[in-house]
């Protein structure tokens, strides 16, 4: 498992995400979520691959406020932010080259 992607929690969230000073896919999962479990190792390998690129993990059971503050309504969900504002989002699964392309795309 990589150290690249931060596991964080909605403490963590303002100064990992909003604050942050590149841009952060940000995964809004769940332990129980299968399709959660699919894509975690593909955002484990984009962590090495995109050095421009903070990935982070919020457990939604764990930390609900940004999840609920964002309208996460179904999981897996990712939102790309920069400079603190939701650029994009995916709701649902992709294989990894699609999720690479999602990030490609959103940040050119």
């Amino acid at each position: 498992m990589s150290d690249k992607v931060l596991h964080i929690t909605d403490a963590e969230f303002e100064q990992e995400v909003l604050n942050s000073d590149k841009p952060v896919l940000v995964d809004f999962w769940a332990p129980w979520c299968g399709p959660c479990k699919m894509i975690g190792p593909f955002i484990e390998e984009l962590s090495e691959e995109m050095e421009n690129v903070k990935f982070v993990k919020v457990d939604i059971d764990e930390s609900s406020t940004f999840a609920t503050k964002f309208g996460v309504m179904s999981i897996p969900n990712l939102i790309l932010f920069k400079d603190g504002e939701i650029v994009n989002r995916q709701i649902g699964a992709l294989p990894k080259t699609e999720l690479k392309a999602f990030i490609e795309n959103s940040l050119s």
